[in-house]
């Protein structure tokens, strides 16, 4: 499997990259960036073998700086392949030949990816929402995430990642690729187990967060050339998330309080309507409830994401990871 380059990135994933280095086939170029991790990944991977890039301690980390690294390192090959994955997350063994397969027969491919399934769907809500999240309709799609395998041509074409970007670098790279004329396509298989390792709100609200300030970032970047989704969402977390409550409170103070209490009431509606929509697609009655207020919940987390991009924006501030993992511990 010469032809195909594997990239892994982490950062203090422990236990979680030592599973991805495992699942990685031998017979392929194996590469791992690591962006300053504090336990033994770095010790790990040398042992295991794999070609390290350790990105210098007092860098600006992203995971498109990581990726990036990677893909110095592998060859420009014509009809070369680099998959993508993270360090949380293990690769099916069958995986890269059905990716490749689908590859070879559709050369205007730039990315295929598959289904990455949460490792513990059930240890929490939050893993299980992730679980559903990722599990997007086969067929043509507009972006990928961080999972996936690349035609080399295309993804140096693109001129790769944006560094900057502090989430939300896949969907942006796959607007690039598909404005050169490239597609991109979710095949029907299995790709990779993913550990959200998400057991507290407070991680799940930071997620969130970041998901906020991606949809705000791209939506501004690109402005009229942005992906439509981008601007849906980014008009909806505005809406729920700092339109909706600020004219309830500005009515309440002109009005009365009794306005504000009558018109939360919109907010469970909403969650209702939700879940709603998602038992009738087939959702237990447990996680489609859920599921209703946790993305209702959520448009305030997105919204202090939105804000948090807007004023680093017009302030000139420096892009920091919104993190919601912490270090784990590591054992053989």
């Amino acid at each position: 499997m010469t032809e195909v380059a594997i990239i892994a990135i982490g950062r203090n994933e422990g236990d979680r990259l030592k599973a991805c280095l495992r699942s990685l086939p031998v017979d392929a170029a194996r590469i791992y960036v690591d962006s300053g991790s504090t336990d033994d990944s770095v010790t790990f991977a040398r042992g295991a073998g794999v070609e390290v890039v350790t990105l210098p301690p007092n860098t600006a980390f992203t995971a498109a700086l990581a990726r990036n690294a990677g893909l110095q390192l592998v060859e420009a090959g014509t009809d070369g392949f680099v998959q993508m994955v993270d360090g949380d997350c293990s690769l099916d063994p069958r995986w890269l030949d059905r990716a490749l397969d689908a590859m070879r027969a559709e050369p205007d491919l730039a990315v295929v990816f598959g289904r990455r399934r949460e490792r513990f769907p059930d240890r929490s809500i939050y893993n299980r929402m992730c679980d559903d999240e990722w599990n997007v309709p086969v067929g043509e799609a507009r972006s990928c995430g961080g999972d996936a395998l690349f035609r080399t041509r295309a993804i140096r074409a693109a001129n790769g990642y944006d560094p900057t970007l502090i989430a939300g670098e896949e969907p942006d790279l796959c607007l690039r690729m598909r404005g050169a004329g490239w597609r991109v396509r979710r095949i029907d298989a299995e790709m990779t187990l993913h550990d959200a390792a998400m057991t507290r709100f407070g991680q799940w609200w930071r997620r969130t967060e970041r998901a906020g300030h991606a949809f705000a970032e791209l939506a501004w970047r690109h402005g009229a050339n942005a992906d439509p989704h981008w601007t849906r969402e980014t008009r909806s977390i505005v809406a729920w998330g700092i339109a909706l409550p600020a004219t309830l409170v500005l009515l309440g103070l002109a009005i009365g309080w009794w306005v504000l209490a009558m018109g939360v009431l919109i907010y469970p509606l909403q969650m209702a309507r939700i879940a709603w929509r998602k038992y009738r697609a087939g959702d237990a009655r447990d996680f489609a409830i859920a599921s209703g207020f946790f993305l209702v919940v959520g448009k305030f987390a997105q919204a202090k994401g939105l804000l948090r991009y807007h004023w680093r924006r017009l302030t000139g501030g420096t892009a920091s990871l919104i993190e919601y993992k912490g270090a784990e511990a590591s054992g053989r």
